[in-house]
């Protein structure tokens, strides 16, 4: 043993050392790591133009190989097998892949395979896949969009890895795949992350652009009205932000769950969720939120996905207001959740950074290269077939020499050369005459068959009329992807909630309730007091000029509708107004308006479903009385415009819960006084009402007023049937 082991050490001793070799680190770079990371870029995570990665487009192609795009489903194993020959990954891998392709998945607007089977959810990481050997799947019918062309030589084809078969190198899709489906890669240094739009808006904006190049980014905004995802949900429009979305292809896009209100059962369902969360994380938060008292409007949270699709529901506790707890929920979870756009993109094999229209242009590009090489080999094709037929005519004129030099040829292989010495006609065209059934050589089938040369001859020249002419190209796609958006359009998924219409949760919104007295005066200033400190003074400080138009007895939770002069209506809390002492002259509320508008009414709603209406009295001497419940809005909202008739101006605005007696007066200083009962109601918001004072041309009215104490004679103008004319006030 001891021999043994000064054997080995001697043996040790004697190896020469290992050849140390010094490297820069560019050198290392440069030759180890550069290829890797163009290998992850190009190969891997970054799609190009066509829509598709590598992995996407060796699955799809496979299946189209395999005659699934009109066949009867088969196993996802037989498929999975399959696009290994043209894929090196391993069967988990390509699996993988096939799954978010699949409509089970439901990952995609315009699913690539149609599935049978489970395939799991985009909004859940808990719902696993079947294992392939369980599922089954085909081409969707929307593929013949994808491969079009594709066996016409629209695209290059490449050998496989091994060299034994040929795949493309871009599939010619008919329609701008890139901004379709939502892509998401990370590579070496930089990532791709590109969002869904809808197909319709997308062939509309394609089109828009084929007629001109030159087309603004907003004018395709308004086309391509913002990004459409599958899991639905809504998308909060900032209109600056998806204008730099579409300029330069990066920004957030913010984006919020849908919710319903069940009042039976009082709970909130959760019917569509973000498309870049799941169902668990939300989930987890809110539970985490309710053990640590965070959420004590809610009750019970659950998981109630079932054959009819999303649903989460929360209980509710008695009187919890169900819009403003999901405004706290789009705070404080992922209910509302940002999607950061990246649109990288490989063109010619490098990656870039692009806005939508750039885009859309280099995919127009693509989609040119595309159909001029399928029209070509058509034209080739019907050139040969008129090059034949052509030949075919010439032995119209000597059917019975066609036959005396094929049976006077004594050998075989002098048929074609002697049908070309009698004739004069090429070999291409001698073989096909040689081939022809001996039944055929008369008369009427060869005028049947040389009938299409004229026709063959007008596509010809129209096909290369199109080939040559570059707008023609563009006129033949821009009606491909309007057939397009016939067959396969569908409407948009994601709402749209314009950014000022949302009301956003404020902890200060849950304050203690008490009962105030609102006070508004003519001049636009509110006032919110609290009854103790009104005791005893109950004198009103206001600005020189200034009177009292309204006071309410009311508490601290009521919404306020602010009536101005500009056929909006907005929406404050009571609450978010501090208290005031009547020797104040309180808060000037146009501050919160828009610019140059003024207030006209104070309307304080404790809900839509009060007994109530808003009169409004116009300029040109007509009135309406609108129902509050019309203005109801699913979102919150800060703002609603469109809130009255702009036929005339606004000259006030009332809130009529029992019948009030209103006094018109016009310029010319007369008045009528007549009842609200006598003013006609109308559901729609617009209405531009109906005549109350009869006016001269010209005369307008200048005040309405339910302050009579102001005109002491007031009584004489009463009116008892509308329309009226003035009295001398």
């Amino acid at each position: 043993m001891a021999k043994s082991k000064k054997k080995n050490s001697a043996i040790e001793t004697e190896l020469p050392p290992a050849p140390v070799t010094f490297q820069p680190i560019t050198e290392t770079i440069e030759k180890n790591y550069m290829p890797y990371v163009m290998s992850v870029i190009v190969s891997r995570a970054i799609p190009e133009i066509d829509g598709f990665k590598p992995s996407h487009r060796k699955l799809l192609y496979t299946m189209y190989k395999m005659g699934l795009l009109n066949g009867n489903r088969t196993k996802s194993t037989n498929v999975v097998g399959a696009t290994m020959k043209l894929n090196p990954h391993g069967d988990a891998a390509i699996y993988e892949t096939m799954v978010r392709l699949t409509r089970g998945n439901g990952a995609l607007l315009h699913p690539f395979v149609d599935s049978k089977g489970n395939f799991g959810k985009q909004y859940s990481s808990d719902m696993a896949y079947a294992a392939s050997r369980y599922t089954e799947v085909r081409l969707d019918p929307f593929c013949a969009e994808i491969f079009r062309g594709i066996d016409k030589n629209a695209v290059d084809l490449q050998d496989n890895y091994d060299a034994t078969s040929k795949e493309p190198v871009l599939l010619p899709t008919s329609f701008p795949n890139i901004l379709v489906s939502p892509n998401m890669g990370i590579a070496v240094g930089m990532a791709s992350k590109i969002c869904s739009f809808n197909l319709a808006e997308i062939c509309d904006g394609t089109v828009a652009l084929l007629k001109n190049p030159k087309i603004t980014t907003e004018e395709l905004l308004d086309i391509i009205k913002a990004p459409d995802f599958p899991g639905g949900g809504s998308i909060i429009y900032n209109k600056e932000t998806l204008k730099n979305i579409y300029e330069v292809g990066e920004g957030p896009i913010t984006l919020r769950a849908r919710y319903r209100y069940d009042k039976n059962e009082n709970c909130i369902e959760i019917i569509e969720i973000p498309y870049s969360t799941t169902i668990e994380i939300i989930l987890k938060k809110i539970t985490d939120m309710i053990k640590l008292g965070q959420l004590k409007e809610v009750v019970d949270a659950r998981n109630e996905i079932d054959l009819q699709g999303f649903k989460l529901t929360l209980d509710l506790r008695r009187g919890t207001d169900p819009d403003k707890l999901m405004s706290k929920l789009f705070k404080k979870t992922p209910l509302q959740d940002n999607f950061s756009c990246n649109f990288n993109v490989l063109i010619d094999g490098a990656p870039r950074v692009m806005g939508i229209k750039e885009i859309l242009t280099e995919w127009i590009k693509f989609r040119i290269d595309c159909v001029r090489r399928e029209l070509t080999f058509d034209l080739d094709k019907k050139n040969d077939k008129l090059h034949v037929l052509l030949g075919l005519g010439q032995i119209l004129l000597d059917i019975d020499k066609a036959i005396k030099i094929i049976r006077e040829t004594e050998k075989e292989t002098d048929v074609i050369a002697n049908i070309m010495k009698g004739f004069k006609i090429d070999e291409i065209q001698a073989q096909y005459i040689a081939e022809i059934k001996l039944r055929h050589l008369n008369r009427e089938y060869i005028l049947n068959r040389i009938s299409e040369i004229d026709s063959l001859q007008k596509e010809i020249a129209e096909l290369r009329d199109i080939i040559s002419s570059e707008a023609k190209l563009k006129r033949h796609i821009a009606q491909q992807l309007v057939t397009i958006k016939g067959k396969y359009g569908i409407p948009r998924k994601t709402q749209i909630i314009y950014e000022d219409l949302v009301d956003e949760y404020r902890e200060e919104e849950h304050i203690e309730n008490y009962n105030v007295k609102l006070v508004f005066t003519k001049e636009g200033y509110f006032k919110k007091i609290t009854l103790q400190s009104i005791r005893g003074n109950d004198e009103q400080a206001l600005k020189p000029g200034d009177e009292v138009w309204q006071i309410e007895d009311a508490d601290n939770t009521p919404e306020m509708r602010f009536v101005p002069d500009a056929q909006k209506v907005y929406k404050r809390r009571a609450s978010e107004f501090g208290t005031k002492k009547a020797s104040e002259l309180g808060d000037y509320v146009p501050l919160k308006f828009d610019k140059g508008e003024k207030a006209l009414a104070m309307i304080p709603l404790k809900n839509y479903n009060e007994n109530k209406n808003i009169v409004f009295i116009f300029e040109n001497g007509k009135g309406v009385k609108i129902p509050v419940s019309s203005y109801e809005t699913k979102a919150t909202r800060k703002k609603l415009v469109n809130a009255y008739s702009e036929s005339s101006p606004l000259v006030a605005a009332f809130c009529e819960d029992k019948p009030i007696d209103i006094l018109l007066v016009n310029d010319s200083g007369k008045a009528i006084l007549i009842n609200s009962k006598l003013i006609p109601q109308k559901p729609t918001r617009t209405s531009s009402g109906s005549t109350l004072f009869q006016l001269k041309k010209g005369q307008k009215i200048v005040e309405a007023t339910v302050n009579l104490s102001k005109y002491p004679n007031a009584s004489k103008c009463k009116k008892i049937k509308v329309p009226a004319t003035g009295s001398t006030l």
